[in-house]
C-alpha cells in the first residue's frame, strides 16, 4: 500500500482534510487569544467537570457528615446538625463554580458564533457559485438545441437568491 493511501482515510479528500485543519486552527487561534481569566475558567471547568472532582466532593461531604454526626469519636464535631457551615460552603462552591462554567460557556458561544457566521458566508458564496454553474449549464443546453424554458422549477433556481428576502421570512417566523 502506498503512503498517500495510508495517510488519508478512504472517505476523506485532501480538501476535506485541509478544511478540518482550518477548523482546528480556528479553535487553536481562539484558544491562543484567551485572556488569563478565560484560561483559568477553562482549566477550572475541565477539572470540575471530571469524575475525579465528583468523587472528591462525595468524599469531602461524606467525611464532613461523619465528623459532625459524631460517627468518628476521635474528631470533635465543628458543624452540628443542621450543618449551617456546610450549607454555606456548598452554596459558595456552587456560586463560584457556576461563574467559572458561565465564563467558559460564553467564550465557547463566541467561537460558535464566529463559526456560524463563517458557515453563513460560505453558504452564500456557494449558492452564488451553484447558480452561476446552472446558468452556464443552461447556456450549454441551449447551444446544443435543448430547450429548458418550460421548466418552471429550473427558471426559479436560476434566479439569484435574495438573502434579504430569506432573512425577512425567518424574522417573521421567529415573531
Amino acid at each position: 500500500m502506498n503512503e498517500s493511501m495510508q495517510s488519508t482515510p478512504p472517505n476523506e479528500s485532501r480538501a476535506h482534510l485541509r478544511s478540518r485543519r482550518m477548523i482546528r486552527s480556528m479553535k487553536s487561534q481562539a484558544d491562543a487569544k484567551r485572556t488569563v481569566p478565560e484560561k483559568i475558567a477553562d482549566t477550572v471547568t475541565s477539572i470540575i467537570g471530571s469524575i475525579w472532582f465528583l468523587n472528591l466532593n462525595i468524599l469531602w461531604f461524606f467525611a464532613w457528615l461523619m465528623v459532625n454526626l459524631e460517627f468518628l469519636p476521635f474528631f470533635p464535631p465543628f458543624d452540628p446538625f443542621p450543618f449551617g457551615l456546610l450549607t454555606t460552603a456548598v452554596s459558595l462552591e456552587a456560586i463560584v463554580l457556576s461563574i467559572f462554567v458561565l465564563i467558559s460557556q460564553n467564550r465557547a458561544a463566541k467561537i460558535d458564533d464566529l463559526r456560524e457566521e463563517i458557515d453563513l458566508q460560505i453558504d452564500i458564496i456557494t449558492e452564488q457559485e451553484i447558480t452561476k454553474l446552472m446558468q452556464l449549464q443552461v447556456l450549454l443546453l441551449k447551444k446544443n438545441g435543448i430547450d429548458v424554458s418550460d421548466d418552471k422549477e429550473l427558471q426559479e433556481m436560476l434566479k439569484p437568491l435574495s438573502t434579504n428576502k430569506v432573512q425577512n421570512v425567518l424574522e417573521k417566523q421567529m415573531k
